[in-house]
């Protein structure tokens, strides 16, 4: 086989991804070139889609290995809210990055620690999670959001959520997050570890891979991630939401299987992953920017899903 070849049948299924976001904006870009000639709508995508790339990205790797968790978007917004905690008290900044990040990493080995010690399935165990943290944020703020207007003049904001020649320096932190998911999924024994672990528990416990320790880090990489985005969704508001991270729910969990890592475990891809995140947030806006009605979103977010994994299906070889 050709290293061409073999290329790309090793990244078929982020390929195929690719391949249905360059049709999608080519549809786009002929339905109003004027606007998406306009570097300004692009500009827009990249101040927020970064949030949602800390969200997919580590999700995929718990996917791999055979598990799913449905309480990231509580995770994000507790981690935020220690975040907002610290900065609200007056205290630096980056002491809140810290405090939130310490929050997203400990919620995440103590829901990982539920499902796998417990043996409870990961899919009722992380919803049932979900709502008891989104339930203690709601009970402790009764709806209430915290104005944080201190962080606009903050290093920080200027590091984490500036511009870097007229892009969003979060769209920069973004693709780094990306390439050193990657870099670990596919070339660190961890990455190799997930795989084995998805694809068949018992000959990777065999095999002297340490099973319960591998599924608990994976939740604990979601709670991290959804630390970050937290953080950076605060960042980029200045406003911490009881709700923040609920919006998010549906098109991560979208993007991770339009992505191409199937539900079955074992297989997974991060390029994948963060270009399936980079289609989800342009229907939105390609949608409206065509000049349709937003209720049109809906529509095309189920056929651009449906479209990928039907793709997805013919363009995998069976792992099985």
């Amino acid at each position: 086989m050709s290293p061409l070849r073999h290329l790309l049948d090793v990244n078929r299924a982020p390929l195929g991804t690719l391949a249905v976001f360059v049709v999608m904006m080519a549809v786009f870009f002929f339905a109003d070139p004027r606007v998406f000639s306009q570097w300004t709508i692009y500009r827009s995508v990249l101040t927020t889609l970064p949030v949602a790339l800390f969200l997919v990205v580590p999700l995929v790797f718990v996917v791999t290995a055979g598990e799913i968790d449905l309480s990231f978007p509580a995770t994000m917004g507790f981690a935020a809210w220690s975040f907002a905690l610290v900065v609200h008290a007056g205290l630096s900044p980056w002491l809140a990055v810290a405090a939130g990040l310490v929050t997203g990493t400990l919620l995440g080995f103590a829901i990982g620690s539920l499902v796998v010690r417990f043996n409870l399935s990961s899919l009722v165990a992380t919803l049932g999670m979900g709502f008891v943290l989104r339930g203690v944020i709601q009970i402790a703020n009764e709806g209430m959001p915290i104005a944080l207007t201190s962080l606009g003049e903050s290093g920080l904001r200027r590091i984490a959520a500036g511009f870097v020649l007229d892009v969003p320096a979060q769209a920069l932190w973004g693709l780094g997050f990306v390439i050193l998911a990657a870099l670990l999924y596919n070339r660190h024994r961890f990455g190799i570890h997930v795989k084995f672990v998805g694809d068949n528990a018992d000959s990777a416990r065999e095999m002297g891979i340490d099973v319960d320790g591998v599924r608990i880090a994976t939740f604990v990489l979601v709670g991290l991630g959804a630390a970050l985005a937290g953080i950076l969704s605060t960042l980029i508001n200045y406003t911490w939401w009881p709700t923040a991270g609920e919006g998010y729910f549906l098109p991560v969990l979208a993007s991770v299987f339009v992505g191409g890592t199937p539900t079955w475990g074992g297989v997974g891809t991060v390029a994948g992953g963060a270009t399936g995140a980079l289609i989800v947030a342009f229907i939105e806006t390609g949608v409206v920017g065509a000049g349709l009605s937003g209720f049109y979103v809906q529509f095309f977010d189920g056929v651009v899903i449906i479209l990928a994994l039907i793709g997805h299906r013919w363009n995998q070889p069976r792992y099985r």
